[in-house]
């Protein structure tokens, strides 16, 4: 994700979603006592569930024409228990429940928090394999604050999931430590065009409407799904070594976005160069009709407001910068996905990062500037949103406030202090290494930490201590006259 500077301001003033909305059920209820359960991510606790590793997901949505009114869905999940269960938990919120089967019994239900939670009619044994039917709503109507799920544009729907809101659209086991192959089916009427993530696998069309169906070929985290809905056009092209591109573009301005459609294949094949090859099936870039505040790396086609493309105030290098920014994300956040959501600055750093070196590369736009830059705001930076490892809880009700700067350029900071320690050739090796070590898993910064010792055949511990859960920024190797600005008082405080 990238809140751009020319929206955050809005984003943060109310351009949120809805998050605080509760399930509503209809049918029978499990017996009490039912609770809401959690893997412990320190950031959002009741988050993820316990007892079961999901293996796949089989979404179906069907849309009625408009998006203000919900659309009809089955979720089945395809998981693997890993104790006995006598309930299962499922992050889901924001729709209404008509029935849920396990492994093809009617099972009864209930909400808690933001879980639903089912009691099948017989307890599910350890290492059993477990097949979960929901038939429910999903609505793409919110209330109040919060963060994500459905988007409404101007002609359809797209999804912006990160960082815990899938479960507003599905239910599902709604954390990226859990990742699963998914296959997407969207019904829609005819004169829209529906894509999700991964490639085609069929299309149906009937009685006045089509379907469509995606699949992955890669595991993917439950706040990387996509699905666009709209009165689009799809722009097909060949990236490196044959990788098929689509891009989802509103039909009437097809021509309009094509100058920086084509981009993408040298963008790819300029982070091939620095980091290996492209981890997907596909690519592509989302345009959707919509004011969201940010850009997001939903995985194998990225969603970009329309506006990004079309905002004549907006330099060109600048905006392909961000281009990059996100199809960076394919390689560190999704393929690379993180453990926990502390781990997030693996994620946003190496965005920026290379955002940034590419900046550098391709516009002139020298990294050392923009990291001096940040080395000044690092302190207040650390004071306001914590480490790049550590970072503080999200305020009440605004669940993206995770995504402060000290995860964007504060982190891009620790990796130019971590090139500037270790050197060029070892930094470019960790990076290749980092990738290809852990692609289509999970992650964690320990993980980050051990593997930069072993290439450097040092240990770095000190180091990675200071700069990523230090509440000071350290001296900058290579530049010991670079200075932080000390961290201004609250009002109040």
């Amino acid at each position: 994700m990238l809140l751009t500077p020319r929206t955050r301001k809005r984003r943060i003033q109310g351009a949120l979603l809805a998050s605080a909305v509760s399930v509503c059920l209809v049918a029978a209820s499990a017996p009490s006592p039912a609770t809401p359960l959690g893997i412990g991510d320190r950031l959002f606790p009741h988050l993820g569930n316990p007892g079961y590793d999901v293996k796949s997901y089989d979404l179906s949505f069907t849309y009625p024409g408009v998006n203000d009114k919900p659309l009809a869905a089955v979720t089945t999940i395809d998981a693997v228990t890993s104790q006995r269960l006598e309930r299962v938990n499922l992050d889901y919120t924001h729709g209404t429940v008509e029935s849920v089967e396990v492994n093809g019994a009617p099972a009864t239900f209930t909400s808690a928090g933001e879980d639903l939670v089912v009691t099948p009619g017989e307890p599910v044994p350890a290492g059993g394999w477990m097949r979960i039917t929901v038939r429910h709503s999903s609505d793409p109507v919110t209330t109040g604050n919060g963060d994500g799920g459905w988007v409404r544009t101007k002609d359809g729907l797209a999804m912006a999931n990160q960082a815990d809101a899938a479960h507003m659209v599905f239910p599902c086991n709604d954390h990226p430590s859990d990742k699963a192959m998914f296959t997407i089916h969207v019904t829609a009427p005819d004169g829209y065009t529906a894509v999700a993530n991964g490639l085609p696998a069929g299309v149906h069309r009937a009685g006045g409407s089509t379907t469509w169906t995606y699949r992955t070929r890669h595991p993917m985290a439950t706040e990387l799904t996509q699905v666009s809905i709209g009165r689009s056009s799809v722009a097909h092209r060949e990236g490196p070594h044959g990788l098929p591109l689509r891009d989802v573009v509103p039909t009437k301005d097809r021509e309009l976005l094509e100058p920086w459609l084509k981009k993408t294949p040298d963008q790819i094949a300029w982070m091939e160069s620095k980091v290996g090859p492209y981890p997907f099936e596909t690519y592509g870039l989302l345009m959707a009709q919509a004011q969201t505040g940010f850009e997001l790396e939903t995985q194998t086609l990225s969603l970009f407001e329309r506006e990004l493309f079309t905002e004549p105030a907006l330099p060109k290098w600048y905006v392909e910068s961000i281009m990059v920014h996100e199809l960076s994300h394919q390689w560190f956040g999704d393929s690379v996905s993180p453990r926990v959501w502390s781990d997030l600055w693996l994620n946003e750093g190496h965005a920026t990062w290379y955002e940034a070196l590419y900046a550098e590369e391709k516009a002139d736009k020298p990294m050392e500037t923009r990291m001096k830059t940040a080395y000044r705001a690092s302190d207040s930076w650390r004071a306001a949103g914590g480490p790049p490892a550590a970072p503080k809880e999200p305020a009440p009700g605004r669940k993206i406030s995770i995504f402060r700067p000290s995860v964007y350029d504060g982190a891009a900071l620790a990796l130019y202090a971590l090139r500037q320690e270790i050197g060029h050739p070892t930094f470019e090796r960790l990076e290749r290494t980092w990738v290809a070590l852990h692609r289509d898993g999970t992650a964690t910064t320990a993980d980050f930490e051990r593997l930069a010792s072993d290439l450097a055949n040092r240990d770095l511990s000190g180091f990675f201590r200071a700069w990523l859960h230090g509440t000071k920024t350290p001296p900058m190797p290579g530049h010991p006259d670079w200075k932080s600005d000390a961290p201004k008082a609250r009002k109040g405080a």
